[in-house]
């Protein structure tokens, strides 16, 4: 069995490790201290479970779980964490298997034992029940001829739906992923602008707005290449936002 360790606690890694150690199980352990680095990971190298922590900076376990799953084999997934009860009622809820800090051993083997992937509605049903899950995520995943790609939301200069899937432009390229551009406005809509009715547009990365040569207004990039075209009737309310941004 190959397990990964998600913890940004360095104690916490070694605590879980050395009780697996005391399974005597036929396991091969590694270990990653952000969601970030787990996914990496997992993806490169493969695991047949992961212990991930919930509460991490930047990618937290909850995120970290729904890009997982967008892997051709998705690992099982057990989380680890130290919610009070009322939050571990929704994990109860959902199905989903979770370890209470400070993990003891027999609980950890019956955890191991049954483990097993974590489906969309399960992800869904902690989405909307547990504290903080609702957040937006702070990376968009994307798996292109067998590599997953890992784009943070911060470096992403525009969506831009074309056809049944949405292009996500940023400074190393484009990826494609099959969110809607109305989901994505839902999750990052303080962060992102519709200037059309197929693109968002990030504000914090525009570095003028003009006129092409046929006359139509569009929104220029900091480090990526082409226009997005701004809508007549949102020049407007492009033009205000960008004065304040």
């Amino acid at each position: 069995m190959k397990l990964l360790i998600v913890d940004d606690e360095p104690l916490a890694r070694e605590r879980l490790r050395a009780l697996v150690a005391e399974l005597d199980l036929d396991a091969e352990i590694a270990e990653a201290g952000t969601g970030e680095v787990a996914l990496r990971a997992v993806a490169e190298q493969g695991a047949d479970v992961v212990l991930l922590d919930i509460r991490m900076p930047g990618m937290d376990g909850l995120e970290a779980a729904r890009h997982l799953d967008l892997l051709e084999q998705p690992p099982a997934v057990i989380f680890t964490t130290a919610y009070d009860r009322h939050a571990l009622d929704a994990f109860d809820a959902c199905a989903v298997d979770y370890l209470l800090k400070p993990i003891r051993k027999e609980r950890l083997q019956r955890a191991l034992a049954r483990a097993g992937r974590l489906s969309t509605v399960q992800l869904g049903g902690l989405k909307a029940a547990v504290p903080d899950a609702a957040k937006a995520r702070t990376h968009i995943t994307a798996s292109m001829r067998g590599k997953l790609h890992i784009i943070p939301v911060a470096e992403v200069r525009y969506f831009r739906a074309e056809q049944k899937y949405v292009t996500v432009n940023h400074p190393r390229g484009q990826i494609l992923i099959e969110d809607s551009l109305h989901t994505l406005e839902e999750e990052f809509g303080e962060r992102f602008l519709r200037v059309h009715r197929n693109a968002l547009v990030a504000p914090q990365h525009v570095v003028r707005l003009e006129k092409d040569e046929v006359g139509h207004y569009c929104v220029y990039f900091r480090g990526v290449d082409g226009p997005v075209e701004v809508s007549r009737r949102l020049v407007a309310g492009v033009k205000r936002v960008l004065k304040g941004a």
